[in-house]
């Protein structure tokens, strides 16, 4: 969460010990911040290598210049995984960056990797479960729950200590999110096509072991070990209407002809 919201929301002050962890966190990370910009101009002038002049330039000048308040503000980061919402067999690896934007709201822009060439590949809007209920039917087949994805240790937040980890997972197991991947990389080098509805796991069994064995080596973490250290958390029903697909139908989104109004 974002320090603001953790300073102002009566939600995020509830969380007692847990939510003085999380801003303890927050004011580590603005401690840091000093070392983050330092290396802002070399990251920028390792990835603009190959640009035009001009271009380099300017990403240099931006670098050092101006501010980028709402990335600034996403100050959770998530990794998990997602599957296309019409096909279980196609599953990628979501680098999620967050922010708490309301107390029943997160909105999150979502990269295939934890890198400063990681390519942009969709968003996820979370809520609350009071919000999802209240959603519209039509509606509701967008969403999927996460309980399973938190209580199983598929959904981590990486390099957070397990505590507050934990802290905020327990509210996370309750949340509902909706999320459109705009670059199928697991296909695709370039971001070809429409936006493409994703769903969450609900079970064992149905996450790729090697790719979650993978994010495993890659990242220095054990789902195992997390899934063991959440089962205190109570596992909420999944409210009437979300994951779609468990129905053994489901919606995905086409492009479509239609009149041009003037």
């Amino acid at each position: 969460m974002s320090l603001h919201h953790g300073r102002h929301c009566s939600h995020c002050s509830s969380l007692g010990a847990a939510g003085a962890i999380g801003l303890g966190l927050v004011a580590g990370v603005a401690a840091a911040a000093g070392v983050l910009a330092g290396r802002k101009a070399t990251t920028t002038a390792r990835l603009s290598r190959g640009h035009p002049r001009k271009h380099r330039l300017l990403d240099a000048a931006s670098s050092t210049l101006q501010r980028k308040i709402p990335l600034e503000a996403m100050s959770t980061y998530l990794n998990g995984f997602h599957m296309y919402a019409d096909d279980m067999g196609r599953q990628v690896e979501a680098s999620h960056f967050c922010i708490h934007l309301e107390p029943d709201l997160h909105q999150c822009v979502i990269f295939d990797s934890n890198r400063p060439d990681a390519r942009l590949i969709g968003i996820e809007y979370i809520i609350s479960e009071a919000r999802f209920r209240a959603l519209p039917e039509e509606e509701k087949r967008l969403w999927h729950s996460h309980h399973y994805e938190v209580k199983s240790g598929l959904l981590v937040a990486p390099g957070i200590p397990e505590m507050a980890e934990h802290a905020y997972f327990e509210d996370l197991v309750t949340t509902y999110g909706k999320t459109f991947h705009t670059w199928q990389y697991d296909r695709d080098d370039f971001p070809y096509g429409v936006p493409q509805l994703m769903m969450g796991f609900t079970g064992d069994g149905q996450a790729d072991p090697a790719l979650v064995a993978a994010r495993g080596r890659r990242l220095g973490l054990s789902t195992e070990w997390r899934r063991e250290k959440r089962s205190d958390i109570p596992e909420p029903a999944v409210a009437p209407g979300a994951n779609l697909w468990e129905s053994g139908q489901s919606v995905q989104t086409s492009l479509e002809a239609r009149p041009f109004k003037r």
